[in-house]
């Protein structure tokens, strides 16, 4: 709010230095014709004093196109800085998305690693399962060998 209080206060105290100024060169133009015009012979103080107060015109002249010019310039660093906070913004939001999506991928990676750890310690266990009941099978196939060959020697003798 200061800031733009500040602005209004110096933008018009160049559009009052700016409204001076044309009005001190359009007075010296009316007199620079009047004295053509007029062909008027001054003594040297006077014409001392005009020449210099035409100088100052010009040089008034030259400073109100270099105020013109500062105040393009001041507007297109404006508008730059604008844009240049739209963009950090934007910038921002991406990379918070960006973040974002990182943190969703990391926790379907950890939820599929428990998954994928569940599913190796039950192919485990049912390995295990599958050992011991070969196991018992090659007992019983023992077993029912030796049984076979009692059996054998029974009948033959």
């Amino acid at each position: 709010m200061e800031d733009k209080e500040k602005g209004k206060g110096s933008e018009e105290r160049w559009s009052g230095a700016i409204v001076n100024l044309t009005e001190m060169a359009s007075n010296l133009d009316s007199l620079q014709k009047l004295l053509l015009k007029k062909a008027v012979f001054v003594d040297e103080e006077t014409f001392s004093k005009a020449s210099l107060t035409a100088e100052q015109a010009r040089n008034i002249k030259v400073l109100e196109q270099r105020v013109e010019t500062l105040e393009r310039e001041l507007d297109a660093a404006i508008s730059a800085a604008a844009r240049a906070r739209a963009e950090k913004r934007q910038a921002e939001a991406a990379q918070k998305a960006a973040e974002l999506r990182a943190q969703e991928v990391t926790k379907e990676l950890e939820n599929t690693t428990k998954v994928f750890e569940l599913h190796m310690e039950e192919l485990r266990t049912k390995q295990e399962e599958i050992s011991k009941r070969d196991n018992e099978i090659k007992l019983l196939e023992a077993i029912i060998q030796t049984l076979g060959g009692k059996e054998s020697r029974r009948t033959s003798g």
